[in-house]
C-alpha cells in the first residue's frame, strides 16, 4: 500500500501545464518569398509581428521537462510504502453521561466516518473502547469495526456528571505512546490529558424535565409535590399526567416561561400500588417520567423509663420522627431510654440511650473547656454552650468510645457490646440545659436513625438513578433482585449491575430476602447537570492523518536515489538539447 506523506506535493504537477505553456507560446516566424534584398528590413518587422500561436511540436527538451516535472512530484509527496506487521491502536473513551443517550446515534454515525481514516497506513487497526466512569469494564476489544458498532448499539449512557481522568490514563496505558486516545462526548472540553482528543457531537436543545419530589401529610391525606424545571432559554409548553395500574388521568397543559420552576402537586391514591407522573415527550427521555412509591421508613419501637424527664423526651422523639413508635416492653423495642441507677448498675444488653439519674443535691456547673472528637454522630454540631451540673457518673468501660469531653470528664461515650451499641450521656440530663441544645436534638436523631438502618425490616423509598443503598440483610440467605421501567417491563440484569446502588434508569426496583420484600423503590432521574445541554455542542480535534502514525508504519522509497538521478539526467538532456538550438538558431541569422 502506498501513502504520500506529503500530500501538497501534488501540487507540483502545475509545473505540466506550465512547461506545456511555455511550448505552446513559442513564436514561430513567417515564411514570406522575396526577390531582393531591399526589402529584408521590412520582412524581419513583418515576421515579429506573425502568428504566436501554434500546435505544440514534439521535441527532446519537452518530453525531459515532463519527466523532470513528475520525478519532482514524486520526490516532494514523499512516497512511502506500507509496513507488512505494521498495527495502528486506537482507544475510544465513551462519555457514560446521560445526556449522550440523545447523540448517541450521531456519535456512532461520527466514529463510523472517522475512524477508518485514524487507520491510516497501517496494516491493521486494534479497537478498545472503554467508559469514562471509573471501573467499568470494556465495551470492546477487537479489530473488527462492525463489531464495535454492534456493542456500542446496545450501550445505554446513563451516569451522572463523569471525570474522564482516569479512563484516559488507562486507555493511554493500553496503547502506548503511539497510539491514539479518543474522548467521545457531547460537550466539548477546553484540554484533555495524556494527549488525548476529542469528538463532540452535541448541540444545545430545550428540555424540561422532573428534578425532584417530596411528600407531605395534610387533612389525612398523602400529597406529593414535584418540581419541573425549563432548561431552555425560551418559553416551552408541555402536558403532565398520573397514570397508575387502573387507569389515568387526562393529559393537563403545562406552560413553562424560560428557566422557570413549576411545582405539580396531587394526592397519592390509596388504593395505588405505585404512581407515574409523566411529561409530553421531548428528546431527552429520561426525565419526562417520574416514578413513586408510598415511602415508608422501616418502623422502630422505642422503650421508655416511667420517669416523668424521660417520658416527655421519649414522646418528642416519636413525634419528631416518621415511623417510631412507644413500646410497653423493653425485651422487644428496638430502642430504649434508660435512666442510670448507681444502686442497680446493671445495663440493658438491648440498643438503648443512657442518662445518668442523680436524686442527690445538685452540684455546682462543671468547668472547662469542650472537646468533641471526630465521629458520625457528632459531624458539624455545636457544644460549646453547654451547660452540665457535678452528679455521679457512670462506669466507663476501656472500649467506650467518648465523643464529648470536659476537661477530663467524658460527657458523652458509645458503648458497643455484643453487636449493640448504647449512647451514654455522663449527666442528669435534668440538672443541665441539653434538652434545650441543637445539636443534643440532633444527636439523638442521628443515633436513631442509625439504629434503624441496621434493623432488617421492609423499607419503602423514592430513590434517585445510580443513588447509593445502604440495606441492612440477613447473613447467609440470597438476595433476589428485580427492576422494570415505568411501564412494568422487566429490566435486563445489567441495568443494576450492583446492589449498593439503585438502578441506571427511572423504574421501579425490589429487592427481597427469604421471600420477604426489604426494598420497594421507585427510582426518578433528578440530576440537573445532565439535563441541561445548553453547554453541548460540536468539536473535532482528531487530525486525519499523523505524520508519526505513517512513519511509524511505513518506510520510504527505497528507489528514491534512482528517481533522483533520472531527475538529474532530465534536467541535462533538456538544457543539452536547449542550448544547441538556440546556437544553430544564431548561425543561422548570422549566415543569412
Amino acid at each position: 500500500m502506498l501513502t504520500l506523506a506529503n500530500p501538497l506535493g501534488l501540487l507540483a504537477l502545475l509545473g505540466i501545464p506550465a512547461v506545456l505553456a511555455i511550448h505552446f507560446l513559442q513564436r514561430k516566424a513567417v515564411q514570406l518569398p522575396v526577390s531582393t534584398l531591399f526589402l529584408l528590413e521590412r520582412t524581419q518587422r513583418d515576421a515579429a509581428t506573425g502568428r504566436k500561436f501554434d500546435r505544440i511540436i514534439s521535441s527532446v527538451p519537452l518530453w525531459m521537462q515532463l519527466i523532470a516535472v513528475l520525478l519532482l512530484t514524486w520526490f516532494l509527496s514523499e512516497p512511502r510504502y506500507q509496513k507488512a506487521a505494521s498495527v495502528q491502536r486506537i482507544a475510544l473513551v465513551m462519555d457514560s453521561s446521560a445526556s449522550m443517550s440523545v447523540f448517541k446515534k450521531a456519535a456512532l454515525d461520527r466514529l463510523s466516518d472517522e475512524l477508518p481514516k485514524l487507520q491510516n497506513s497501517a496494516a491493521s487497526v486494534e479497537y478498545t473502547v472503554l467508559e469514562a466512569t471509573a471501573g467499568r469494564p470494556r465495551l470492546y476489544s477487537g479489530t473488527s469495526l462492525a463489531e464495535l458498532k454492534a456493542r456500542l448499539e446496545n450501550w445505554h449512557p446513563s451516569e451522572g456528571l463523569t471525570d474522564p481522568t482516569q479512563a484516559l490514563r488507562l486507555a493511554r496505558s493500553l496503547v502506548s505512546r503511539d497510539g491514539s486516545v479518543i474522548y467521545v462526548t457531547d460537550t466539548p472540553v477546553a484540554s484533555l490529558p495524556f494527549d488525548a482528543k476529542q469528538i463532540a457531537v452535541g448541540e444545545s436543545i430545550p428540555n424540561v424535565g422532573f428534578t425532584g419530589v417530596t411528600f407531605s401529610h395534610e387533612e389525612g391525606a398523602l400529597v406529593w409535590r414535584a418540581l419541573v424545571r425549563n432548561y431552555s432559554s425560551q418559553e416551552q409548553d408541555r402536558t403532565w399526567s398520573i397514570q397508575t395500574a387502573n387507569g389515568g388521568s387526562e393529559p393537563r397543559p403545562l406552560h413553562l416561561a424560560a428557566g422557570a420552576l413549576v411545582t405539580l402537586q396531587a394526592v397519592f391514591p390509596d388504593d395505588a400500588k405505585n404512581v407515574r407522573v409523566v411529561l409530553s415527550d421531548d428528546r431527552f427521555a429520561l426525565d419526562n417520567i417520574l416514578p413513586l412509591v408510598k415511602p415508608l421508613p422501616k418502623p422502630l419501637s422505642l422503650f421508655s423509663v416511667t420517669s416523668p424527664a424521660y417520658s416527655e423526651l421519649a414522646e418528642k422523639l416519636v413525634a419528631s420522627l416518621d415511623g417510631i413508635t412507644l413500646s410497653d416492653d423493653a425485651s422487644s423495642a428496638d430502642l430504649s431510654i434508660i435512666a442510670y441507677d448507681p444502686l442497680d448498675p446493671v445495663l440493658p444488653g438491648g440498643h438503648a440511650i443512657v442518662f445518668v439519674e442523680d436524686s442527690t443535691s445538685a452540684g455546682s456547673y462543671l468547668k472547662g473547656g469542650i472537646l468533641a472528637e471526630a465521629h458520625p454522630l457528632l459531624d458539624g454540631l455545636n457544644w460549646q454552650s453547654l451547660l452540665v451540673r457535678e452528679t455521679i457518673q457512670l462506669e466507663r468501660a476501656s472500649t467506650d468510645k467518648v465523643l464529648l469531653w470536659q476537661e477530663t470528664r467524658p460527657l458523652i461515650f458509645l458503648r458497643e457490646k455484643g453487636g449493640k451499641q448504647q449512647l451514654c450521656f455522663n449527666f442528669d440530663l435534668r440538672l443541665s440545659n441539653a434538652a434545650s441544645q441543637p445539636a443534643f436534638i440532633v444527636l439523638l436523631h442521628r443515633f436513631a436513625e442509625s439504629i434503624r438502618d441496621k434493623k432488617i425490616a421492609p423499607v419503602s423509598a423514592n430513590l434517585e438513578t445510580s443513588q447509593p443503598i445502604s440495606l441492612a440483610l440477613a447473613p447467609g440467605l440470597p438476595v433476589i433482585t428485580a427492576a422494570t421501567d415505568p411501564a412494568g417491563n422487566a429490566l435486563p440484569p445489567e441495568a443494576f449491575p450492583a446492589q449498593q446502588s439503585a438502578i441506571s434508569t427511572p423504574g421501579f426496583l425490589t429487592i427481597s430476602q427469604n421471600n420477604i420484600p426489604l426494598l420497594t423503590a421507585a427510582v426518578h432521574f433528578a440530576d440537573t447537570r445532565e439535563a441541561d445541554f445548553s453547554a453541548c455542542a460540536e468539536s473535532d480535534s482528531v487530525p486525519a492523518t499523523a505524520a508519526a502514525s505513517i512513519e511509524r508504519n511505513t518506510i520510504p522509497d527505497p528507489l528514491w536515489q534512482v528517481w533522483l538521478l533520472l531527475l538529474l539526467a532530465a534536467l541535462l538532456v533538456s538544457w543539452r538539447f536547449t542550448t544547441q538550438k538556440a546556437s544553430s538558431s544564431t548561425t543561422e541569422r548570422i549566415v543569412s
